[in-house]
């Protein structure tokens, strides 16, 4: 396991580089969020999501968010409807995660939606920009409370990651509020950091 510091811009882009590798090799990788530490993979290899399920001892069925750069990789994974696509302009980058059709399958889902969101954290969106979307679920195990220090993080994993960008304490706090936009009306799955309906 290799560990690098990612606290400001200029470790970020000496980071970069090794993070891509990592990704592009199948690997995981513990990376800090606006509120906890999460574990990014390739969303689209199976192989890299199952290795994040087994460290985290997640139940089958329990499928893993989603972390984009910006709307255009928003939108090559999931379908937005024209109804929310101005609230959700407004509200991104923010803790705010969404759940809508996929346009293909993804080793992330398990059926025809996934959930996703554009993170409120400059350098991890400076990351995806480079390495493309990840997946963003929280790096604890399965029924641990999430993790703010990377240290945390590591002993609650049933498995080290293969790089650690270390950003120092997150600022904790809630997680991102989880919105189902599948049904007619929008959905609150989970309360939480943004407020849905403040627009």
């Amino acid at each position: 396991m290799k560990r690098l510091p990612f606290a400001d811009r200029e470790q970020a882009v000496a980071a970069l580089s090794a993070a891509a590798e990592e990704v592009d090799r199948g690997g995981v990788l513990l990376l800090p969020t606006e509120s906890f530490y999460g574990l990014g993979a390739d969303p689209r290899r199976a192989a890299a999501v199952e290795r994040i399920r087994a460290m985290k001892a997640r139940p089958p069925g329990l499928d893993l968010p989603v972390l984009c750069a910006d709307w255009e990789q928003v939108e090559a994974l999931v379908v937005v409807p024209e109804s929310h696509r101005v609230k959700l302009s407004r509200l991104w980058p923010a803790a705010l995660t969404v759940v809508l059709p996929c346009r293909a399958e993804i080793a992330a889902a398990s059926g025809a939606t996934l959930a996703v969101r554009i993170p409120a954290h400059a350098l991890l969106r400076a990351l995806l920009y480079r390495v493309g979307p990840l997946t963003g679920t929280s790096a604890n195990r399965h029924g641990d409370p999430p993790c703010t220090e990377v240290d945390g993080a590591l002993r609650s994993l049933a498995e080290e990651p293969d790089l650690v960008l270390d950003a120092g304490p997150t600022a904790g706090g809630e997680p991102s509020t989880l919105v189902d936009l599948i049904a007619a009306r929008p959905r609150i799955l989970r309360p939480g950091a943004s407020v849905w309906d403040e627009l």
